[in-house]
């Protein structure tokens, strides 16, 4: 079985230092071109890149007045993936597996809250302070003790701001706890309390448990392939010709998580990979950090406790791998799309996700919300986004 956490096993396939940054250098080196030169080889990472890095001000402009009129262009061929130049065609989005419906999320996030933890046993759940605990109403959770109340907290939002951005289906149901050895929920298992270290009051979060989850290794271009300097051109139905439906369909769920994973900086997932090729070149052909596979084909979103607050603090390390990623990739679900630019157009960001947190978690209070600072990143991230975006569309106008 796996879990809602990062997994032992998963953790002994992905990078030599899982990306944690109490393992990683104080200043890593600059991002290296893949062929080793020093910058006048061909085959760097910018030969991935689906897009030129810096966009004019003008293809911007011009791509945020087409982002408003999509209705203007004729649909794409009912073959191809792509509509309109760079929205993944809806008979392709219907393929994707559900994932975490909605209801049946709400409904085991009430009865977890509501059960009593049974029992708590090591192993399955990722670092040595976690615990799979079993629940009395039967299921079993992942409970993850942060190494301070960040992770948590960066957790629980990354968790309700992918509700905000429509891709929540993706990740496993997540509620914070108290640890409260008298207390009624953690009552049963007040010995194993004793011998876990935990602080008692403190937050943990709650994530509900997967069985049958496998690895899954980055394909194309972010994988691999990358090596040869091969790219995602999804605005070329030749670059996609010859995948097969379920290939397709992978892709669609990776255009969702690397914008996530931007948004959220991330640095936890592929980004730890990407670091890595500086002494690790086969690094891209392995499993991917906090990122598993269920057996429906469905793309599971991991372990995210690095997103949001860890992650702002580190945006000066980490942020030379995630905008490369965010910029390989020029073809979107529409419903992401459309879910951006109203935050773009509303400056709302921090806002939204404040509400759906504060509506939604109960006990949000006690590790807080965003601080000023945080919220004006986030809200920057996702204006970023929709300039990228915008900057697509201007590309595919005049291919």
């Amino acid at each position: 079985g796996r879990t809602g956490g990062p997994s032992a096993r998963a953790a002994a396939l992905s990078l030599p230092l899982g990306g944690r940054p109490a393992r990683l250098p104080r200043h890593p080196r600059p991002f290296r071109p893949l062929d080793g030169s020093g910058g006048g080889g061909q085959k760097t990472f910018r030969t991935l890149l689906a897009v030129p890095a810096a966009a004019t001000d003008r293809e911007e402009r011009d791509g945020e007045k087409r982002l408003a009129v999509t209705d203007s262009q004729p649909p794409a061929d009912a073959a191809s993936p792509v509509e309109r130049g760079i929205f993944w065609s809806r008979e392709l989005e219907e393929q994707v597996p559900p994932g975490f419906a909605a209801e049946e999320a709400a409904a085991w996030l009430a009865a977890a809250r509501a059960a009593r933890v049974a029992s708590l046993e090591r192993g399955g759940c990722g670092r040595s302070s976690n615990r799979l605990a079993r629940l009395s109403d039967g299921s079993r959770a992942c409970v993850r003790y942060g190494i301070n109340p960040e992770q948590i907290q960066g957790e629980a939002l990354s968790y309700h701001l992918a509700g905000v951005l429509g891709m929540q289906e993706r990740l496993p149901p997540m509620a914070l706890a108290l640890v409260e050895a008298r207390g009624r929920q953690w009552e049963p298992v007040r010995e194993e309390l004793r011998g876990s270290h935990w602080a008692e009051g403190a937050v943990v979060s709650l994530t509900r448990w997967v069985d049958n989850l496998t690895a899954v290794v980055a394909p194309a271009p972010w994988g691999a392939e990358a090596g040869a300097g091969r790219r995602l051109q999804p605005l070329s139905a030749g670059e996609l010709v010859g995948l097969s439906p379920s290939q397709l369909v992978e892709l669609v769920q990776w255009s969702d998580l690397i914008l996530f994973d931007y948004l959220t900086a991330n640095f936890d997932r592929l980004v730890s990979n990407l670091f890595s090729l500086q002494w690790d070149p086969r690094v891209m052909g392995r499993a991917t950090s906090n990122l598993l596979r269920a057996p429906d084909g469905g793309l599971v979103f991991m372990d995210n406790e690095a997103g949001l607050v860890h992650g702002y603090r580190l945006l000066s390390m980490w942020d030379p791998y995630n905008e490369p990623l965010l910029r390989s990739v020029c073809v979107f679900r529409e419903g992401t799309a459309r879910r951006v630019a109203e935050l773009h157009r509303r400056r709302s960001a921090a806002a939204e996700l404040r509400r759906r947190y504060r509506a939604r978690e109960p006990l949000w209070a006690r590790l807080g919300f965003l601080s000023e600072r945080q919220a004006e990143l986030l809200q920057a991230r996702v204006d970023f986004v929709h300039r990228h975006i915008a900057h697509c569309r201007a590309q595919a106008a005049v291919l």
